[in-house]
C-alpha cells in the first residue's frame, strides 16, 4: 500500500492514492494508520480516488477527483479545509492535475481550489451558515459560542485569555441535543484588527494543530461580533493556529481559505501492519 504524508499548518494527514477505488478502508484500519506509535501517524486519512469510482458520494459534482476524508478515529467526515488543500497539492505534485483552478469533490459538495506548482493553496469553502448560539464547557466553565456549519458542524467560542492558557487535554462539553453527531469546538481571541488566535478540539481527532473549516467558522463568529455586522460580513481575516497562519476571506457568495500545503514524505506500507 503506497502512502504519502502531508500537512497544512501542521494539521497532518496520511495520503492514500487509490484512483480506481480498490482499497477497503475499515474504521479500524484508518485508526491504525493514524496511530502515532503503531502506524504512520496523522490527524486523518485522505484517500485519493477518481470521482467516477467513488460512487454516490461524488456523483453529479463534475470533478475528476474525490477526497475521501476519514478522521483519526476512523470515522467518516464531511469536509476538511486543510485536507482539501493538501489533497490538491498532491494531485499537482503527482502529475494528476495541472496548476490552476479546478474542483475537488467532497462529501460536502465540490470545492474549487486554486494553486500553482508550489506555494500556498486557496480553496473556496462555500458560504458558512450561521446556525444560532450554543455553549461549550471547559474546566467547569460555560463558554457561549456561535454555531456554524462549514459543511461540517462547529461551535466557535470567544475567550478573553490567551488560547495557549486553555486546557484542552480533555474534550470540551457541548449540548448533544444541538450536535447529535458531535461538533468541532474552537476557542478564539481577537489579537488585532481582523486578526484572531485559535485552538480547536476536533471530533474524532482531539486537539489538532490547525483546522481549516474551523478557521472559517471562527472568522464568521468574530465578524458577527462586530457592530452592525450583516449575516456574512465581508472581509479578510488572519487566523493564527498552533501550527501556523491561515487567511479567511469572507465574501457574499463564499469564503476563501488560503494557506500552506506541504508534502513531507512517501513510502510503502506493509498491509499486515494494519492487523498486527
Amino acid at each position: 500500500m503506497r502512502f504519502l504524508k502531508g500537512h497544512g499548518t501542521e494539521n497532518d494527514f496520511v495520503i492514500l492514492p487509490d484512483p480506481d477505488g480498490e482499497l477497503e478502508l475499515t474504521p479500524e484500519a484508518v485508526a491504525r494508520l493514524c496511530d502515532r506509535r503503531a502506524g504512520i501517524g496523522g490527524d486523518g486519512v485522505l484517500r485519493v480516488v477518481r470521482a467516477k469510482a467513488a460512487g454516490a458520494d461524488a456523483a453529479g459534482q463534475g470533478a475528476e477527483w474525490f477526497m475521501d476524508y476519514r478522521n483519526h478515529d476512523g470515522g467518516v467526515a464531511e469536509m476538511c479545509g486543510n485536507g482539501v488543500r493538501v489533497f490538491a497539492r498532491y494531485l499537482v505534485a503527482a502529475g494528476l492535475a495541472e496548476p490552476g483552478e479546478w474542483d475537488v469533490a467532497t462529501r460536502s459538495g465540490p470545492r474549487r481550489v486554486a494553486l500553482g506548482a508550489d506555494g500556498d493553496v486557496r480553496v473556496a469553502m462555500g458560504l458558512p451558515s450561521y446556525l444560532g448560539t450554543s455553549a461549550a464547557t471547559l474546566d467547569g466553565r460555560e463558554l457561549p459560542g456561535v454555531s456554524v456549519s462549514v459543511g461540517n458542524p462547529h461551535l466557535a467560542c470567544r475567550v478573553d485569555v490567551p488560547v495557549a492558557d486553555l486546557d484542552l487535554s480533555r474534550a470540551p462539553g457541548y449540548d448533544p441535543a444541538v450536535y447529535p453527531e458531535g461538533v468541532n469546538v474552537e476557542f478564539f481571541r481577537p489579537v488585532g484588527d481582523h486578526h484572531v488566535e485559535m485552538r480547536v478540539y476536533e471530533r474524532g481527532s482531539g486537539e489538532t494543530r490547525s483546522c481549516g473549516t474551523g478557521t472559517v467558522a471562527v472568522a464568521l463568529a468574530a465578524a458577527l461580533a462586530e457592530p452592525g455586522a450583516e449575516p456574512v460580513p465581508p472581509g479578510r481575516w488572519t487566523v493564527d493556529v498552533p501550527g501556523g497562519r491561515l487567511t479567511v476571506t469572507l465574501e457574499e457568495e463564499t469564503a476563501y481559505l488560503a494557506g500552506p500545503a506541504v508534502l513531507v514524505a512517501e513510502g510503502e506500507l506493509d498491509p499486515g501492519a494494519l492487523t498486527r
